[in-house]
């Protein structure tokens, strides 16, 4: 198992890696833009050459570009004339370029000074997922939770299973956004039913609140957005795990503990569940990012503090540390996410350890 887990985590490791470097070398070739967003007078200049800039202009933006380490080469090789008057070709930089800052950087926890605030990356993706977290991580739990307990009930094919699985695929062949705003319209309207805040999640840190008040004025705002990542994202594990289990309930194995006396429902719990889950653990590891990006939406639609409003305000802004930083976070964590469900199957299928 230790060879197991530690290839796993090397191909992770070396995964989040490249991910990291292709992101980062991807959003060097706009960096002068993105910094000239950040001068005075950004909008009139945003399409003018450099070398078209008031003097004022160039001194700014050179000052910024060696503040953030931009005045340096890229990469550790780079193609171009020597000398002014030189001839173009390859040169060796050392380890005197961005990308060797960078990993530096990276590998002391450092992601790089936003353009646009002056602030560490890292603080404000700290900042973005004290809200980002809570939703996403409650929504994952409900929605495979509720999925679970779903899927055993509809597999024992009750009366109730035909209507329950049109409702289910109705609501999945939903976006996200459509689902968000019907519980918006519906539940924090004061035309219809005015129950539940529809935004100012995390204001009320700066009121006169107790811990439990604080606490239930965060609940209050998190029904609406973590509902609508829940409904999304449960029917879709639902038919799947559903399918699943009712094929093992065909098998041999099933049809023998039936003649032993064990009832349907039992029969799902004890022995038809496990071997369904063997799927459904790939789905989740495709699922766990998607609430991720789904996050996006939601905190747009619901005026969440999140990552997903911090990338959207970095993109909009050309802010490129923030935006390889989030980036950088959302693959890891679908990197990760497939690193766990490698473990899940390690557990659940003994035929995985014994090959291993």
């Amino acid at each position: 198992m230790g060879r197991f887990i530690f290839r796993r985590l090397v191909r992770t490791f070396l995964a989040i890696w490249a991910l990291a470097s292709a992101v980062f070398l991807l959003s060097r070739h706009d960096l002068d833009t993105a910094l000239r967003l950040a001068l005075p007078d950004a909008a009139s200049q945003t399409g003018t050459s450099p070398a078209l800039l008031p003097q004022s202009q160039q001194a700014a933006l050179q000052a910024l570009r060696q503040r953030f380490g931009l005045d340096l080469p890229v990469f550790y090789v780079s193609y171009g004339p020597v000398s002014p008057a030189g001839a173009p070709a390859w040169r060796w930089n050392g380890r005197r370029n961005q990308y060797h800052q960078w990993l530096w950087d990276l590998a002391r926890g450092n992601l790089g000074t936003s353009f646009r605030t002056g602030q560490g990356v890292a603080g404000r993706l700290r900042h973005a997922l004290a809200f980002t977290l809570p939703l996403t991580g409650t929504a994952a739990v409900l929605a495979v939770l509720g999925a679970l307990a779903l899927a055993q009930r509809l597999a024992t094919t009750p009366w109730w299973q035909r209507p329950l699985r049109v409702v289910l695929v109705a609501v999945h062949g939903l976006p996200l956004f459509v689902v968000a705003l019907i519980l918006l319209l519906v539940f924090a309207n004061p035309d219809v039913l005015d129950w539940l805040p529809a935004y100012g999640f995390g204001q009320s840190s700066d009121l006169d609140l107790d811990a439990g008040q604080h606490l239930a004025d965060i609940l209050l705002h998190l029904i609406l957005p973590v509902s609508a990542l829940v409904l999304t994202a449960m029917p879709e594990l639902t038919l799947q795990l559903t399918a699943a289990i009712q094929q093992e309930l065909g098998s041999a194995y099933a049809t023998t503990a039936r003649a032993k006396g064990l009832s349907e429902a039992a029969v799902v719990r004890r022995h038809a569940l496990r071997n369904a889950l063997l799927p459904t653990l790939a789905q989740i590891a495709e699922f766990l990012p998607a609430l991720v990006a789904g996050a996006v939406v939601v905190e747009a639609v619901f005026a969440l503090p999140g990552m997903g409003r911090l990338l959207a305000e970095a993109s909009a802004a050309r802010d490129y540390p923030v935006l390889i930083g989030g980036v950088l976070l959302t693959g890891a964590v679908r990197l990760l996410a497939l690193l766990l469900a490698d473990l899940c199957y390690f557990w659940v299928d003994p035929r995985i350890r014994w090959q291993s």
